[in-house]
């Protein structure tokens, strides 16, 4: 992933493109289309092959659990960040005297549930500057009455990165009861994580995790287990669902494995499974040795141009600019098979460790024609 030579066995889809948008989709290594294949095989042997299914599900809590710094049962899976959201909120049973802290540099995964529903809790919101979110500002927001505090650990919208360790410390002494979910889509694969005391973490699959549509990772640690369980129905988090008593209890499976409430998605697990190895074969720690200076990089380049980035400097494999001509930038990137995100007015560049410094040159080159030619 990291040597010229790995670029082009890994990723054949890459040659002749500079792609810059792994934070919208990624493009996955040949591995996973050779899962998807195991899959498909395991798939032609009807009720025999969910023995391996389920075996492929194991291994894939297993990698997850690595990547996320956790035991396997404490690792879940469901079928997009969205839902596992809206499962959080049935666990929580928030009430319109509670209050929920959200930030306006997430995704809308992470806030909308919130704001769903008759009656909901009071959101508030955590505004961020200058593209930032600052602590003295959240400390602000923090009560006796906050039950829910969520953040993205790196934007999506600009790539700044939260300081994990300040932002803990200060949430549990203002608000020690509130739950603390982070979302990792924009961080999990490509970022060194440090988010020790989240009491949940969830993941898309199809971005930096290198894997595809319709999975998603849920991390919830055993001391918030109880607490996170869903009240969601459905047969695969009840251990009884077919007992005589079914009818008269509902025992429900606590923490992580209450997320997958039904048939678990197998062909995305066994995307996710192969394209976690693969990365934990590498290491997440090489990745983003290797990907970081690139980004870095990036960030110079526009400052020398007199753009300025929307953060002020990114932990992440993302760097977002806005530009006054932003759809003929992008058009003349694409015309030129660069390749990244163009939305409202903000570009977007994001670099994973298949990218290389000929990827950055060969972004300004066009970024440079395109502005010349005014």
């Amino acid at each position: 992933m990291i040597t010229p030579e790995a670029i082009r066995r890994d990723f054949p889809a890459l040659s002749g493109k500079c792609y810059l948008n792994t934070a919208a989709e990624n493009i996955p290594p040949v591995a996973v289309g050779l899962a998807l294949e195991a899959y498909w095989r395991d798939k032609q042997l009807g009720m025999d092959g969910r023995e391996a299914h389920f075996a492929v599900e194991a291994e894939a809590k297993v990698r997850a659990a690595q990547l996320l710094g956790l035991q396997s049962e404490e690792i879940g899976f469901c079928s997009c960040s969205a839902e596992a959201y809206n499962l959080l909120a049935t666990s929580l049973r928030l009430s319109a005297e509670d209050e929920v802290v959200v930030s306006d540099i997430d995704f809308p995964s992470g806030f909308t549930p919130w704001m769903a529903g008759t009656p909901h809790p009071t959101v508030r919101l955590w505004k961020s500057r200058d593209g930032a979110l600052e602590l003295g500002e959240l400390a602000l927001l923090l009560n006796e009455r906050t039950r829910l505090v969520q953040v993205s650990l790196v934007s999506f919208y600009n790539g700044w990165r939260l300081p994990w360790e300040p932002f803990i410390r200060l949430l549990r002494e203002r608000s020690p009861g509130a739950v603390v979910s982070v979302d990792l889509t924009q961080a999990l694969g490509r970022c060194v994580l440090d988010c020790e005391g989240a009491d949940i973490m969830i993941s898309s699959t199809h971005k930096w995790l290198l894997g595809i549509h319709g999975g998603c990772v849920v991390g919830v640690p055993k001391r918030s287990a109880e607490r996170l369980t869903t009240a969601a129905g459905g047969w695969y988090h009840i251990p009884n669902a077919f007992d005589a008593d079914r009818f008269e209890r509902r025992q429900t499976k606590i923490g992580a494995a209450s997320y997958s409430v039904g048939m678990p998605s197998f062909a995305p697990i066994y995307a996710l499974n192969a394209a976690m190895n693969y990365l934990l074969n590498i290491g997440v720690s090489a990745i983003s040795a290797h990907a970081d200076p690139l980004v870095e990089s990036v960030f110079t380049g526009l400052r020398e141009r007199d753009i300025a980035p929307l953060a002020r400097r990114s932990s992440s494999g993302i760097v977002a600019f806005k530009h006054e001509e932003s759809a003929r930038v992008h058009e003349a990137l694409r015309k030129e098979n660069v390749h990244i995100m163009h939305q409202a007015g903000r570009l977007r560049v994001a670099l994973h460790g298949y990218n290389t410094a000929n990827d950055v040159s060969r972004f300004f080159e066009i970024l440079d024609n395109c502005l010349h030619d005014k």
